[in-house]
């Protein structure tokens, strides 16, 4: 009997593409999508048009993957819609593994193409509704898995050599999800300890298994050890390595109680896939079964291995948690549904309270750029984009505004924090921004520093609502305001 055209592959492919672009498109050339890619679009930006160097001009500790990508995006056009396209095409070629991993799994087409379709939502609840650094990463890591999804049937059928490539092509995979952000280190490890695992099991002999650990490790390490090699080429060795590596054990904590609150809501908003999870490989009886919980298990140390729990960090953890499900999904069409209603609720309800303040920072952005003539203004608190749209300098290497006042980062940036605000307060910005918000994470210095400067040298000259708060503009008091309606 002829099967249902929808079965073929490419006609599901197409589906999924369509799905991304349906589920997806209400954000395309929103400019305020979330608050990192804000900078993300910042940083391409500026390498683009001005040859900025991450790390070194513009300061941050991302892995400098996600900022190719932007820059990429770039190229295709000064605007929000590029790069909302290219994690448009991440997302559907990460659906599309979702979809194999299922077939692999032994998961009927119609549940395979569910799982793919469902992925797409489920990141659309944790903050992938545009391009964070998770929606990039997830492509290969997810990919990967499918590899290493591979490895009992060639151990069995004692394909030592596909073994050794296979483990080659997954461990770079992880090694350039890596440069996208580090917490995939974790799961490239299991990556490699799964091959390992499973070369022995092929009875690959101790001296192939050695090398191969060694080969897979170095494959691993391959995009990191290119950075690295390429900043040193450029005399930015130390810039790279502290941005990267040593700042991060200069963070602070955030206070407990905010901590175990986001921690927990996660839990609860992951539960529907966790749970599902759980029942499914309870009566998974297949050697893939291992690997799924191991993957899990990666993915989730790396997501603890944080420990701030922003709710973005969580789109690891779905692809993981859903692939796991799918045995349950493929057998229960019933929980299948419950999945699929819980993902829509929280869709609905996030659509339904989101905050549309495009029009009030594009406000806040011409104010800026009417206002600022040919010097920096200064966003101290509030949406880094509002630099891109208003087409202005930037008031030193630290543009996210956070760095410059989170207590977390007092001792993490490479510069006193106080004595960088100082530095910028006196190069007499004529615009400065900041919010109404309250925040219990504020470094008191900085933060005495900006009201006494405010309240001496500027006034302010405009209020627009963003979200629950306020962004309020201050102009110098020598200018007078340009621009006002």
């Amino acid at each position: 009997m002829t099967r249902p055209f929808w079965q073929d592959r490419r006609v599901q492919a197409l589906i999924l593409l369509l799905s991304a672009i349906i589920l997806r498109s209400p954000d395309f050339g929103n400019p305020i999508v979330e608050v990192d890619e804000q900078f993300y679009v910042l940083i391409g930006d500026r390498m683009v048009t001005e040859g900025a160097i991450p790390f070194v001009d513009i300061w941050d500790r991302k892995p400098i993957g996600t900022f190719l990508i932007f820059a990429f995006a770039r190229l295709f056009g000064d605007g929000f819609l590029p790069y909302q396209l290219v994690a448009t095409l991440f997302a559907w070629g990460t659906a599309i593994g979702v979809l194999v991993a299922a077939r692999q799994l032994g998961a009927k087409a119609a549940t395979a193409l569910f799982a793919g379709v469902i992925y797409l939502a489920w990141i659309e609840i944790f903050g992938g509704r545009g391009g964070q650094a998770g929606v990039f990463m997830n492509l290969f890591v997810t990919w990967g898995a499918v590899l290493t999804l591979r490895l009992p049937a060639l151990a069995e059928a004692g394909r030592v050599r596909a073994i050794l490539w296979n483990g080659v092509a997954a461990c770079l995979l992880a090694g350039i999800a890596i440069q996208i952000k580090y917490t995939p280190a974790v799961e490239g490890a299991f990556f490699g300890l799964a091959h390992l695992w499973f070369l022995r099991k092929a009875a690959g002999g101790w001296p192939s298994i050695i090398a191969a650990g060694a080969i897979w490790a170095l494959a691993g390490l391959a995009p990191t050890i290119a950075v690295i090699a390429v900043y040193t080429a450029m005399g930015h060795y130390e810039a790279f390595m502290y941005a990267n590596f040593w700042s991060i054990g200069g963070r602070g904590s955030y206070p407990q109680a905010t901590v175990v609150s986001k921690f927990f809501g996660i839990v609860a908003k992951t539960s529907p896939l966790w749970v599902a999870a759980a029942f499914a490989l309870r009566r998974f009886d297949d050697p893939r079964r291992a690997l799924l919980i191991g993957w899990i298990v990666a993915a989730f140390i790396a997501f603890l291995s944080i420990g701030t729990f922003i709710l973005s960090y969580a789109l690891s953890l779905i692809a993981p948690f859903l692939i796991a499900a799918v045995p349950l999904l493929d057998r229960r069409p019933r929980a299948a549904l419950l999945v699929f209603l819980f993902a829509a609720i929280l869709w609905v309800r996030d659509s339904w309270f989101y905050y549309d303040d495009e029009a009030q920072v594009r406000e806040v952005a011409a104010l800026m750029k009417a206002n600022s003539g040919d010097e920096c203004p200064y966003v101290f608190e509030g949406d880094t984009i509002l630099y891109h749209l208003a087409d202005s300098c930037l008031p030193g290497t630290y543009p996210f505004p956070s760095h410059l006042w989170l207590s977390t980062e007092t001792h993490a940036i490479g510069v006193d924090q106080a004595d960088e605000v100082r530095r910028i307060l006196a190069t007499r910005p004529p615009v400065i921004v900041i919010t109404t918000q309250k925040k219990d994470v504020w470094a008191p210095e900085v933060l005495g520093i900006i009201r006494r400067e405010l309240a001496a040298n500027y006034r302010p000259i405009r209020r627009v609502p963003r979200e629950d708060f306020q962004l309020v503009v201050y102009l110098r008091n020598d200018r007078e305001p340009v621009g006002m309606r």
